[in-house]
C-alpha cells in the first residue's frame, strides 16, 4: 500500500493523481477540515481517505497499517511572523512522527523539503544539494521548518530510514488556483506596475510530482535532489504572465529601498487592520535576491525532460481565464 500525506494540497494531490493513473489504489490522508480537491474526486474508487494528522502519533499509525511507500508532501506554510514558532513545531514534530514510523514499520519514503532549507552558492555559481543553510543566521520560519524537518529525516536514514529528500523550487501548475504561487498569477492580471531584481527556480507541479515517483521506484537512498525546471528573473516571470493575460507587463523596478519601504507601510496596516501583512520583511528581501539552482543531479537520477517553463505559465493563465 502506499501512502500520501498532504494529498488535499497543491503537491500531494498532484502525487496522487499520477499515482492512481499509474495503476495503483493508494491510501491518503487529511485532517478534520480538509476538503478533498476536485482534482481527485473522479478517482474515488481507488483512494481511501483517512483522517489522520502528523501530530496524532496514533491516528498517524493506523493510517501506515500495510504500507511500503510514504509520500511525505504535508506541511505548514506560513510567511506570518505569528506563525513562526507553531509552524515550525508542527512541520519537525510532524516528520519526527512519521520518521519513527516508518522505521518502525520498515515504509520506504520520499519527503518534500523546500529550496527554502538549501543555502546559497558561491557568486556566480549554481545553487546545488551541497549548499547547507546557515541556521544560526536564517530568520524565516518557513525555511527554519523545512531544514529542521530534512534534520529528522536525516536522523532516520543515519538509524536505517530508506528514504529520499527532494528540494522544490517555486512549484506552478493550474490547481494552484489563486493561493500559493498562484498568487503571483492572480496579482499580474489585476494589475502589477513593479517588478523585482531578483530572480529564482520554477517547476511544473506534474514534473515535481514525477521526479517524486520516480524517485521512490529507484534503488536510490540517503540523497537529497534540487527539483527546479528553469532559472528564470522574476521580471521575465511576470514579464511572461501579463502576456499570456494580454496585460501590460510590468515596467517599474522596485528598488531594495523601495521594498523596505513596502515591508514596514505593511506591518502598520496590518496592526491597525488585524489583517495578515501584503509583504514581510522576508518575503521583500528575498525578492531582490537572485537564486539560481542546478538541476543536473535530478536529471541524471530520473531521465526527466522538464517542461518549458513557458508552457506552464500558459497552462496557469488558460486556467484562471477559464474561471472567469
Amino acid at each position: 500500500m502506499i501512502l500520501v500525506t498532504g494529498a488535499t494540497g497543491f503537491l500531494g494531490s498532484e502525487v496522487a493523481k499520477q499515482l492512481v493513473e499509474l495503476g495503483n489504489d493508494i491510501r491518503c490522508t487529511l485532517r478534520k477540515t480538509s476538503v478533498i480537491p476536485k482534482l481527485l474526486q473522479p478517482f474515488a474508487d481507488h483512494i481511501e481517505w483517512v483522517e489522520a494528522d502528523l501530530l496524532d502519533i496514533f491516528a498517524l499509525e493506523d493510517a501506515l497499517d500495510g504500507v511500503t511507500q510514504v509520500y511525505n508532501c504535508a506541511a505548514w506554510v506560513s510567511l506570518k511572523q505569528r506563525d513562526k514558532k507553531p509552524m515550525i513545531y508542527t512541520n519537525v514534530t510532524g516528520t519526527a512522527n512519521l520518521v519513527n514510523l516508518c522505521l518502525q514499520k520498515k515504509c520506504r519514503m520520499v519527503h518534500v523539503s523546500s529550496v527554502a532549507a538549501v543555502g546559497l552558492a558561491k557568486p556566480g555559481e549554481l545553487i546545488t544539494e551541497k549548499d547547507q543553510l546557515d541556521q544560526d543566521i536564517e530568520t524565516d520560519g518557513y525555511a527554519i521548518s523545512k531544514l529542521e524537518s530534512e534534520m529528522e529525516v536525516w536522523r532516520g536514514i543515519a538509524e536505517g530510514l530508506d528514504a529520499v529528500i527532494v528540494n522544490p523550487s517555486i512549484i506552478i501548475g493550474p490547481n494552484a488556483g489563486t493561493e500559493g504561487s498562484g498568487e503571483l498569477f492572480e496579482t499580474v492580471r489585476k494589475g502589477l506596475k513593479f517588478y523585482t531584481a531578483g530572480g529564482m527556480g520554477f517547476v511544473d507541479v506534474e514534473d515535481v510530482a514525477k521526479c517524486l515517483i520516480a524517485l521512490m521506484n529507484s534503488n536510490i537512498s540517503g540523497e537529497r535532489f534540487i527539483i527546479s525546471a528553469e532559472n528564470w528573473s522574476y521580471k521575465k516571470m511576470v514579464t511572461s504572465i501579463a502576456g499570456h493575460f494580454g496585460k501590460k507587463a510590468p515596467a517599474i523596478l522596485a528598488k531594495p529601498w523601495m521594498m523596505e519601504l513596502a515591508w514596514r507601510g505593511a506591518k502598520v496596516a496590518s496592526a491597525l487592520t488585524g489583517k495578515a501583512p501584503a509583504i514581510d520583511k522576508t518575503s521583500a528581501q528575498a525578492s531582490t535576491v537572485v537564486r539560481e539552482f542546478d538541476n543536473s543531479k535530478i536529471r541524471k537520477a530520473t531521465g526527466i525532460q522538464f517542461k518549458p517553463l513557458e508552457q506552464s505559465v500558459k497552462e496557469v493563465c488558460e486556467a484562471l481565464k477559464g474561471k472567469d
